[in-house]
């Protein structure tokens, strides 16, 4: 049987996210024109009108990668709509801001809100034409899984959108895989390695290489620190050097600079919000209106985090640290319940923030009593606390709320082995994305043990992107 046709593929993927670019930006172009061109200060001539277009279709794109819009192979149609919907209201509202500063008035926003209805309908119907020519055209690749200490890949692909993109055709311990004349691969689209050991690994890669066979790499903790390695030449040879995490003092600098500026704005612009729910708790239950505990930031050194209280007074008055089990929690009050689920509760780590206790993006904070349960089964949890305790990270973007530990670990050793400005912003961007997802906000469930849990469960803010299409790439 005959591979797929890489350069066709990649072509045709190329070609269909082109038409989506320009579809989405013809509403804003007639917008433009109809509305805004003439009632500008000093109205453009042709290539003035051209840039403003061409300005809209480079925001578009821009947070159409950041939100995954693109990915018609792995996001369900709803997913799409959400995240091209979601890019193009971020787009016509910085274009909004534009036409501002050119014009004498404040212009009408109806067009502009117009012109997102339409982008929003062309998206849905984009999507579900795409997706039917995709899958029509791109058959499920025939998927084998070597596993050595995961197993559970088989159960993440055999979701219903994964079913259409991968079709599993065996699956092998790693041993299994190595005992036998390596893997007749001619028949073969796809392989997963699941938590296979770096020298197993390397051979199976090697063979899937020259097989011209997709790899997909589910990474051990040493391969995410590897990632930090700068390649050197000693001895006339390459050399890999890692190192523990000490960042630029330029990076530190802007980065501490964005959090200041960020978190002043952000408390200035919520502040009706938290007025309202301060008096909302108050008035419910009569208790305190904010909650403090103690969380671990770099280096491991303790700070007081602050919350809108969500919980009952007495939620842990035997004094035993518990994870929350989400909105099934009984401790939560209405209110509480509430608050969470559009993350109010969260506004008050603003004030952490400009503390220098925590930074916008970083590994969520950790109570000391859960790291120290973590520490016993994953003692590499401490990597973590190498960098400051963060709002949001990137393992509230590509994670889950119950995400095992060791898989939200590596998300955490990620971030921080490609620390820059572009990641953070990307990741607050991604943030906005996550706000409103149901998946986002579940908890541990009662019977999980602490093997099972998500390294950061007690607070915040994470993902609706489904945990098969975070291991995979695109």
């Amino acid at each position: 049987m005959n591979k797929p046709d890489t350069v066709k593929y990649d072509l045709s993927m190329r070609m269909v996210k082109v038409c989506n670019v320009l579809l989405i930006t013809l509403p804003f172009a007639v917008c433009w024109y109809a509305a805004y061109a003439d009632e500008i200060a000093s109205p453009y001539y042709a290539r003035g009108n051209y840039l403003v277009i061409a300005l809209f279709a480079a925001l578009y794109l821009i947070y159409g990668r950041v939100y995954e819009a693109f990915w018609v192979s792995m996001n369900p149609l709803p997913e799409i709509v959400y995240s091209q919907g979601l890019a193009a209201l971020i787009s016509n509202a910085i274009l909004y801001i534009v036409i501002w500063l050119l014009s004498k008035n404040l212009p009408n926003p109806l067009p502009l809100l117009a012109a997102l209805v339409v982008q929003i309908g062309l998206s849905a119907a984009w999507g579900a034409a795409v997706r039917r020519w995709y899958f029509r055209t791109w058959p499920p690749r025939r998927t084998l899984i070597i596993y050595d200490q995961r197993e559970d890949m088989e159960q993440l692909l055999d979701e219903p959108n994964m079913r259409r993109k991968f079709h599993i055709v065996g699956r092998l311990n790693v041993r299994e895989a190595l005992s036998r004349p390596l893997l007749d691969l001619a028949e073969i689209d796809a392989v997963f390695l699941c938590g296979v050991h770096s020298h197993e690994r390397n051979l199976l890669l090697k063979e899937c290489i020259a097989a011209d066979v997709v790899a997909y790499i589910t990474p051990r903790i040493g391969d995410v620190l590897m990632q930090s390695a700068h390649t050197i030449h000693m001895f006339h040879l390459p050399v890999m050097r890692t190192k523990r995490c000490h960042p630029d003092p330029i990076y530190l600098f802007i980065k501490r600079l964005m959090d200041i500026v960020f978190s002043s704005l952000a408390l200035v612009i919520a502040s009706p919000i938290m007025l309202v729910t301060a008096i909302a708790i108050k008035a419910t239950d009569k208790g305190p209106i904010f909650y403090s505990q103690t969380r671990l930031t770099k280096d491991g050194k303790a700070f007081l985090l602050y919350k809108f209280r969500s919980m009952r007074v007495d939620a842990e008055e035997d004094g035993v640290a518990r994870l929350s089990t989400g909105n099934k929690d009984d401790r939560v009050t209405p209110v509480g319940r509430f608050i969470r689920r559009v993350r109010i509760d969260e506004l008050p780590q603003l004030l952490n923030i400009l503390r220098g206790n925590m930074s916008l993006v970083g590994p969520r904070p950790e109570r000391p009593e859960i790291a120290e349960q973590y520490r016993e089964t994953l003692p590499e949890f401490d990597l973590r606390l190498q960098v400051k305790a963060g709002l949001t990270g990137y393992a509230q973007v590509h994670g889950k709320y119950n995400t095992s530990p060791y898989d939200k670990l590596q998300m955490d050793l990620i971030y921080i082995s490609n620390l820059s400005i572009a990641q953070d912003i990307r990741i607050l961007f991604g943030t906005v994305k996550i706000l409103f997802s149901a998946e986002s906000t579940e908890g541990i469930g009662p019977c999980q043990t602490t093997e099972n849990r998500n390294p950061v469960a007690i607070s915040v803010t994470t993902i609706p992107v489904s945990s098969a299409s975070s291991l995979v790439n695109k």
